[in-house]
């Protein structure tokens, strides 16, 4: 006899538990959402902008790259 779906995902999160995870519920904004595409790409100029704006930026940048990989010059 089939296992139902129900019962499959039943089991599927008592093993989770067992193995110390515990479910949690994650909103997100909603990609689907009119208007969405827009304000990423608003937000991304902004950012963009207040990147080259910023002269300490590039050197913290390379300085942790160097930190990260000594030979990456």
């Amino acid at each position: 006899m089939p296992v139902s779906s129900s019962a499959r995902v039943q089991k599927r999160r008592t093993a989770l538990r067992k193995a110390g995870l515990r479910p949690v519920q994650l909103w997100v904004p909603d990609t689907r959402k009119r208007g969405f595409g827009a304000k990423c790409r608003r937000q991304s100029r902004l950012a963009a902008e207040a990147d080259r704006r910023d002269d300490a930026l590039l050197g913290f940048m390379d300085a942790a790259l160097e930190d990260l990989w000594p030979d990456a010059s």
